[in-house]
């Protein structure tokens, strides 16, 4: 499917150079002099380089067709985690490197997860928004910083660092957004 240099998005697949490239990140600009164009900087699906492109609004670009299916993770051994297809039940497992490191963190068992393919064959995984987790490390309130902006480092049961506000303590379950590591709000449960 064709589309305008100008509608590329962070996290959209485009066809560019005979390669499947992710989009990271984005910026426009509009020189004085000239038309806009957009920036965007593009990851290698399959071996992770980076591009800088800059898409004019009148080029246009191929974004790659993906098949999303809803799977379940079940366990990871080492650096290769499995997922079981919750319609036909086949499993499929997948490298550290595909996921992305910093995703692998937040799996979760009996996690739901949707695993994006582009002709038959798995490219990337796509985890909840949020997940629950449990704060097993946090400093302690530094005594005058009262500020309603104020946040302190924890440390969470999955190992990652966050900031979290002050009233949060070890032992507490908060709700952290998976897409940038920031916490959320304190869990319900």
């Amino acid at each position: 499917m064709k589309i305008n240099g100008n509608a590329v998005r962070p996290g959209m697949v485009i066809e560019h150079q005979g390669r499947l490239w992710r989009c990271v990140k984005i910026s426009h600009t509009q020189p004085g002099k000239g038309g806009a164009y957009t920036q965007a900087e593009l990851k290698d699906i399959r071996d992770g380089t980076k591009l800088n492109e800059r898409f004019r609004s009148s080029e246009t670009v191929e974004r790659a067709t993906l098949e999303q299916r809803n799977f379940q993770f079940l366990f990871s051994d080492g650096d290769m985690h499995t997922f079981m297809d919750n319609e036909t039940y086949d499993q499929v497992a997948l490298a550290e490197e595909m996921i992305g490191e910093d995703m692998v963190a937040y799996l979760q068992e009996g996690m739901q997860v949707i695993i994006e393919s582009h002709e038959s064959s798995p490219i990337g995984v796509q985890l909840p928004e949020k997940v629950t987790c449990e704060v097993v490390e946090a400093d302690a309130v530094i005594k005058g910083q009262t500020a309603s902006s104020s946040y302190k480092p924890a440390v969470l049961d999955n190992g990652v660092r966050i900031m979290v506000p002050p009233h949060i303590t070890t032992g507490t379950r908060v709700v952290v957004a998976t897409v940038d590591s920031t916490y959320v709000e304190r869990a319900k449960d």
